[in-house]
């Protein structure tokens, strides 16, 4: 949702993190610029739209979801509809809630990346920002690993940094990315020990989690330009369990897919295929 000169987000978010019944029912999350947030079921009409919104949802968190707007950031409860409101001085641009504590973890266009613990009940002046780090730059995405002992974090300047949270210093930088201006997503595959962004450039690049080698840059099957940024996701099992590891690229109207061990992608056309097709293939 959204428009040329107003940028919208949703999500949605499975039932099971509102109710322990084993209903199948969906949940679509919409903000508007007037923060108005809603949550309706799938199917049913809505036309929310909003700038600068990240939504995050959380098993821990008392059923509750995140959006970040500008200077402020609301938790709110999807059953009770009570909204928790955190004034944080700076747009909030990139969040992401802790599975194993009801923490939240918010980067913003200052720089800043700061935590918080939803259960407080006072949220008057900045004493409740419980961890804070500083990019130089705008932070476009934050990536808890699995153990939550670490956060990876990339901003603006194209830096990439993963941080350890215990002892709150910068332990690894993964040089070579692009980024001047857009929120652009990290991802990370623990399982393989890569990390994947794609820069402004439409380079693709991947890294060793372990070392930050830089261990492949695949450009873009498309001419680089702002409207055609690819769009990618690695797995360890493609087409299933018993599936290879590879990297899918969407560009445009074509979904291409990258080999383990190779640059040369395989191409498969979509724009005049139906959804049925790209499953079967």
């Amino acid at each position: 949702m959204g428009g040329a000169e107003t940028l919208g987000c949703a999500s949605l978010l499975p039932a099971y993190l509102f109710t322990n019944s084993d209903t199948v029912t969906s949940y679509c999350i919409s903000a508007t610029p007037e923060d108005r947030i809603t949550v309706r079921r799938v199917g049913e009409k809505t036309r929310g739209v909003c700038s600068r919104s990240i939504m995050g949802g959380s098993i821990q968190a008392d059923n509750c979801f995140s959006t970040g707007l500008t200077h402020r950031v609301f938790v709110t409860n999807a059953m009770t509809g009570h909204r928790q409101t955190f004034r944080t001085g700076s747009d909030v641009l990139a969040q992401q809630f802790a599975i194993q504590t009801p923490v939240l973890y918010n980067g913003c266009r200052s720089g800043e990346i700061f935590s918080i613990d939803i259960r407080q009940r006072s949220h008057k002046g900045q004493g409740w920002k419980a961890i804070r780090l500083f990019h130089d730059s705008a932070i476009t995405s934050v990536n808890l690993l699995k153990t939550e002992q670490y956060l990876m974090a990339a901003d603006m300047e194209g830096q990439i940094k993963l941080w350890d949270l215990r002892k709150l210093r910068c332990v690894k930088e993964y040089k070579g990315h692009h980024n001047e201006h857009a929120i652009l997503p990290l991802h990370v595959n623990e399982e393989e020990g890569l990390l994947t962004a794609v820069g402004q450039d439409c380079y693709t690049r991947i890294w060793s989690l372990q070392d930050a080698h830089l261990l492949r840059t695949i450009p873009s099957p498309y001419p680089s330009s702002k409207d055609s940024i690819p769009s990618v996701v690695f797995s360890s099992r493609l087409g299933g369990s018993r599936g290879i590891p590879g990297l899918l690229m969407a560009v445009q109207q074509d979904l291409y897919y990258f080999s383990y061990k190779t640059d040369e992608p395989y191409c498969l056309r979509t724009k005049d295929m139906d959804h049925s097709t790209v499953l079967s293939d």
